[in-house]
């Protein structure tokens, strides 16, 4: 195999920790335990770059099953933290048990002694008025050195109606090591996801009612009911008619998806020899092929973790998958972590040739959409050659119709770029005319791409020209959905 160990770049925004997360329903939950996980904050913190985390409970999961923007911001997220004693007991059904469950609520009074101690600045932002002013009051009493910078309740809107400017402009000039951030999930990650670059706070979390239990809105379970993993009946009992129904059906999809993502694992042979070791092999180009072996079971992830994420961090990878007979929930994971890892550093990553119960495992996690699959390595050359050559936006006048067309994603990551060649494009514009934006080659939009696209279509409005967003892919339509901007966007009738 090769030697990668003197080739791994500086990124101190990179922050790993030693265990290979498992995937349950598609999601990457860190191995971690709670100080394991103050550990990691506290990198992340002495980095001085942005990242974000998520506390995920089984509510949490089951919408994302649903919302693929909230399950990207997952995929993406830098720590992922089990907020629930089901999602514990899963991970032992599915063969690789997480280290313990990290709640929000018990993480927070923890991180917020620790950046006493240690001299963090923090910012809460969310919640409603009076209680993040409670919050922020009792807090201050119980840790009269900590930092504590803001404390702010925007008003309450949707997403995209939300004041970003001002609200960024408070957090910037506060310049807090930690954001925690209650606007309710998944408002409150969608947020993070759009923002946290840009707000430079190294930590940023999502937290949800956690505010409400420091302010004394809410009180926390009983501790018997915490370890028993009803404290879930608890809340609900605080919440009633908000509460019961979500939870009930979440417990019942989750249950149910479970079993479904264990059967589906188990149900092809796991016995069958390697027909070739793992090995990496580097290209003239400057990429690495990774070839995997017949099993990419929890005992086989660990041996080859470290080698493999060294791989991905020095150049495009292609994970050729044609002799990999088994794959259960730690192996997946170990794909979502080379992808996401691949992702922040702006390299390429292909999975190749996957043999049917692959494919059918990944897209049972929804997770078939967030990799790009090549039945060979000739194809997956190819087609990174093709994406290097490709522009984001295209165009040409059909009588008096202005045809564009987006290609690859509208994402925070590129919006800037996609809103200046767009609107290079609607120069040729005048009133009367039409535009139609073609979205048959997009394979994403998060918030970020929304706003722009609502933004086109407002200001080309006032302009007396009609523009039309066109032919959305299946990810790209779903989160148009979610947004209950699908008919505005698209034209279409309900």
């Amino acid at each position: 195999m090769l030697n990668l160990s003197l080739m791994i770049p500086a990124n101190p925004s990179a922050v790993q920790t030693d265990r290979v997360p498992i995937a349950i329903l598609g999601v990457p939950f860190d191995s971690v335990t709670t100080s394991e996980t103050l550990a990691a904050i506290g990198e992340m913190i002495a980095s001085g770059q942005p990242h974000y985390g998520a506390t995920a409970n089984v509510d949490f999961l089951v919408r994302a099953l649903d919302d693929v923007e909230l399950r990207r911001i997952l995929f993406d997220a830098h720590l992922v933290l089990a907020d629930g004693l089901p999602i514990v007991w899963a991970s032992k059904f599915l063969g690789n048990p997480l280290s313990e469950r990290v709640t929000g609520s018990g993480l927070i009074p923890q991180l917020l002694a620790l950046a006493e101690q240690k001299g963090w600045k923090v910012f809460f932002l969310g919640g409603t008025g009076p209680s993040v002013a409670a919050a922020a009051e009792k807090t201050r009493a119980k840790h009269p050195r900590l930092h504590l910078v803001g404390a702010y309740s925007p008003p309450f809107q949707p997403l995209l109606e939300m004041d970003h400017a001002d609200i960024l402009r408070r957090v910037r000039e506060a310049r807090p090591d930690i954001l925690l951030v209650a606007f309710g999930c998944p408002k409150q990650e969608k947020w993070i996801s759009m923002h946290y670059r840009e707000t430079g706070v190294p930590f940023a979390l999502g937290v949800g009612a956690t505010i409400d239990f420091l302010a004394g809105t809410f009180k926390r379970a009983p501790v018997w009911m915490q370890k028993s993993g009803t404290e879930w009946i608890f809340r609900m009992l605080q919440e009633p008619k908000r509460l019961a129904g979500r939870y009930g059906k979440g417990l019942w999809v989750f249950t149910f998806a479970i079993l479904r993502q264990w059967g589906r694992l188990h149900s092809w042979s796991p016995s069958l020899p390697d027909r070739r070791p793992a090995e990496i092999v580097p290209d003239p180009q400057g990429n690495f092929v990774i070839h995997a072996p017949g099993r990419l079971g929890a005992a086989d992830v660990n041996e080859l973790s470290a080698e493999w994420l060294r791989a991905v961090e020095n150049g495009h990878a292609l994970v050729d998958l044609s002799d990999t007979t088994f794959i259960d929930s730690t192996g997946i994971g170990l794909l979502i972590r080379l992808r996401k890892r691949a992702r922040e550093l702006g390299y390429q990553f292909f999975l190749i040739a996957p043999r049917p119960p692959v494919v059918e495992a990944l897209r049972m996690m929804k997770l078939d959409e967030f990799f790009a699959l090549q039945p060979s390595i000739a194809a997956a050359r190819f087609m990174m050659e093709s994406i290097a050559r490709a522009p984001v936006v295209t165009s040409g006048v059909l009588e008096s119709e202005l045809q564009i067309r987006w290609s690859g994603e509208a994402t925070v990551l590129n919006a800037v770029e996609l809103g200046v060649h767009t609107e290079a494009e609607l120069s040729q514009t005048s009133p009367g005319m039409s535009v139609v934006i073609d979205l048959s080659r997009l394979m994403f939009v998060d918030s970020t791409g929304i706003g722009l696209m609502l933004r086109f279509k407002k200001n080309l409005r006032l302009r007396d020209i009609n523009l039309k967003f066109a032919n959305p892919t299946k990810p790209v339509r779903n989160v148009l959905r979610h947004t209950r901007l699908e008919e505005y966007l698209l034209g279409e009738a309900k």
